[in-house]
């Protein structure tokens, strides 16, 4: 394969779950992989994407089998086979499609135009060169505000160099970020979130604006699982995740703010929504009118309050069994059964 296939190929595999449910959208996610039938996008099981894992090597990322067929490769394989493309250039095109990268033909070199600020096409190419946060300041982040578990699938990479610029008449600088894919229902990255990082990771920089999105936001959020009947939706990333330290199964939406979160898309499976309120007005707010919009839909309600401002400074100040204690009460009891049972408290 050639070097710019091989670039090609691990962008995709960086985004794996969005290719698939972009090219498999017959498929279903099953913890690590994207089960279907095959690259033709038949209902079934015996085709598999690993989801997660490394660029290269054994369990990356990207690469799948069909075990009915014997046949296997990394993404950009699939989606040659998928669209029925036999010249390795019309693969890379469809490749470059779906990356938001110009085609070679637009070109003299392989140079990248580039995307308008702050569009999704912006945001999918942050996202897709960033990193997995294992080992990352944007871990120790994550652990100095107690969130010690991240799963693998969640949609959160890190970036040693992103830029930041204070304003318009500011010059631009890099910094360390997590950065976080937002997502539609179906999967699609419409935006992202930039978390710029001090350099130590123990906190956000020491900056004017520590967090900024970019994209198409209204609507959508972070995801963390994918939701069916039961979801919890909140504002801030942080807030998620220590809710999710103790209820890792069920599904979750960030979605960065109080305003965002008051115009939510709801799926239309939906039969029940915690809402993670902030303790503050406008939390208050947005939370009254997400629980308003669900109840006209047909989607039964229900608040989870913090003791504090939010569920991170719950569980910094308070401690992960306290809080399970705490959710456990604010859970109805089939939910208890389902998603806090398997929930580890150590």
């Amino acid at each position: 394969m050639s070097s710019h296939a091989a670039d090609l190929a691990r962008l995709l595999a960086r985004n794996a779950e969005a290719v698939c449910r972009h090219y498999l959208s017959n498929g279903h996610r099953e913890g690590r992989y994207w089960l279907v039938g095959d690259v033709a996008n038949t209902k079934g099981r015996s085709l598999f994407v690993r989801l997660s894992g490394p660029d290269y090597g054994k369990g990356a990322a990207g690469h799948w089998t069909d075990a009915a067929t014997g046949q296997h490769g990394d993404l950009l394989d699939l989606i040659a086979l998928n669209r029925g493309v036999n010249r390795l250039r019309d693969a890379l095109d469809e490749a470059r499609t779906f990356l938001a990268l110009p085609s070679d033909r637009l070109v003299a070199r392989q140079d990248r135009f580039p995307a308008p600020r702050g569009s999704p096409e912006s945001a999918r190419r942050l996202y897709a060169m960033s990193r997995p946060i294992t080992g990352t300041l944007a871990q120790t982040y994550l652990h100095s505000r107690g969130i010690t578990t991240v799963s693998q699938g969640d949609p959160l990479r890190f970036h040693p160099r992103c830029y930041y610029r204070p304003d318009e008449h500011s010059p631009t600088e890099t910094l360390p970020a997590l950065i976080a894919a937002v997502t539609d229902h179906d999967g699609t990255i419409t935006g992202a979130h930039r978390t710029w990082l001090d350099r130590s990771g123990h906190d956000k920089a020491p900056i004017a604006s520590p967090r900024r999105a970019m994209g198409h936001l209204l609507g959508h959020g972070v995801r963390f699982g994918v939701a069916d009947d039961v979801m919890a939706a909140g504002e801030g990333i942080e807030t998620m995740l220590s809710l999710r330290m103790i209820v890792p199964t069920l599904p979750m939406v960030a979605a960065l703010s109080a305003n965002h979160l008051a115009a939510l898309l709801l799926s239309p499976t939906l039969r029940r929504l915690y809402v993670a309120r902030d303790a503050d007005s406008a939390g208050d707010a947005a939370m009254a009118s997400l629980c308003n919009r669900a109840e006209a839909a047909g989607i039964e309600p229900f608040v989870l309050s913090p003791c504090f401002d939010d569920f991170n400074e719950d569980l910094r100040r308070l401690g992960i069994e306290w809080l399970q204690a705490s959710v456990r009460r604010q859970l109805v009891p089939q939910d208890v059964v389902r998603f806090l049972a398997s929930a580890v408290t150590g």
